[in-house]
């Protein structure tokens, strides 16, 4: 059986991470739960574990998590689509925004809703990814300020997100002197800066970003622990809070070498390098129920030392566990540690089961003292009517 491991007690000490850099810091923050996909057994432990405030880019994915009657607040990460404006305003409280028209059609929706929606004015930095350009920031905020139902709360900007360059100092003194121009202009307070992902976590270890940088978009450094910036694990992190099973159905010992012309188009790219692999060597091969159908196979990682993939199919993987299988057998599983994206794919798979460990009854049972729910603050407390 294959099985995506959701691990309730690395997910914890992950998010008590991020709360002590927070409080630190004095900024606020929102979980990204975009890998979760929706999965309402997983809400319904975040909203256990004490988060107040999520952000995801899929509409059904928050409609999932106001369907569980937490006290979320939501943020609607993707830009708004106009065809789905009412949707959009239905199950979010903030959005963030680079287009005038859309604003406008979030505040006629609002308006019939009796409501007053967050907006976060995204402004691009580099990435060239989602932004306002910087020398038509005083006019975009000028026709904003005058819808009725819209409360500006600040200012966001993505760095590192499409172009992998990694987000420097300048960056974000360019956004706090962008607040200071506006705030000047219109006489008119823009509390939040939302310009930290994952990605800058570790300028925030290291205490050499701007604390005018107060809101946090934080996501793949709890389900996952990434150092974005330098590779591996963030240090105080844990980086098994999701890992992934897949059953053996064949061991043998087999060449570890095909036999035959290779094709110009392989379907796989082995991750052992002809170095690693003399002409003629053998080693013992497992393969598991696990393919390129289900996830992004290079993006698996085996956990146990010396294991090393060797290919996959659409359907299984092939595993090169070394000389000697030791106690692994057939209808045995190993256990694969994936990254981002093969998480994503893992999750938005039907026919992967998702497991949280232990099951939520028996973790919040085993913190009836309350150790188990470390509250995350609200990040629009007093912000948003």
């Amino acid at each position: 059986m294959n099985r995506v491991l959701i691990d309730l007690e690395a997910l914890q000490h992950n998010i008590g991470r991020v709360n002590t850099l927070m409080a630190e810091h004095g900024a606020s923050w929102s979980l990204v739960t975009k890998v979760l996909c929706g999965h309402s057994e997983s809400l319904q432990a975040l909203g256990a574990l004490g988060v107040r405030s999520i952000a995801d880019s899929r509409i059904a994915n928050l409609t999932a998590a106001r369907e569980l009657k937490t006290e979320f607040e939501t943020w609607y990460l993707r830009l708004p689509h106009m065809s789905a404006i009412g949707e959009i305003v239905a199950v979010s409280d903030v959005t963030l925004n680079s287009e005038i028209a859309t604003i406008e059609a979030l505040n006629a929706e609002a308006a019939t809703r009796d409501k007053r929606h967050g907006v976060i004015i995204m402004i691009e930095l580099g990435d060239l990814r989602e932004g306002v350009l910087p020398g038509a920031l005083v006019g975009f905020y000028r026709r904003v300020f005058e819808l009725e139902n819209i409360e500006v709360l600040g200012i966001g900007a993505n760095l590192g997100c499409l172009s992998g360059t990694v987000p420097n100092i300048d960056q974000f003194m360019q956004l706090i002197l962008y607040r200071e121009l506006l705030e000047l202009k219109f006489e008119h307070e823009l509390p939040l800066i939302s310009a930290g992902t994952s990605v800058v976590l570790p300028l925030l270890q290291s205490k050499t970003l701007p604390k005018s940088i107060n809101h946090f978009r934080i996501g793949e450094a709890v389900f996952l622990g990434t150092d974005l910036v330098n590779g591996g694990t963030l240090p105080g992190f844990r980086s098994d809070a999701i890992t992934v099973e897949a059953e053996i159905v064949e061991l043998r010992e087999k060449s570890l070498v095909p036999v035959g012309e290779l094709s110009a188009v392989t379907p796989f790219e082995s991750l052992q390098t002809e170095d690693e692999i003399s002409p003629g060597q053998r080693g013992q091969r497992a393969i598991v129920t696990l393919g390129q159908l289900d996830t992004e196979v290079q993006g698996l990682t085996p956990i146990a030392p010396g294991h090393v993939l060797a290919g996959a199919t659409s359907d299984l993987t092939v595993v090169n566990v070394g000389g000697s299988p030791g106690e692994l057998e057939v209808g045995q599983s190993i256990r694969f540690r994936p990254n981002y994206g093969a998480t994503l794919r893992l999750m938005t798979n039907r026919y992967m089961e998702k497991v949280l460990v232990p099951p939520l009854g028996a973790f919040m049972a085993a913190h009836d003292d309350g150790s188990h729910a470390e509250r995350v603050p609200s990040v629009l407390d007093g912000l948003l009517s």
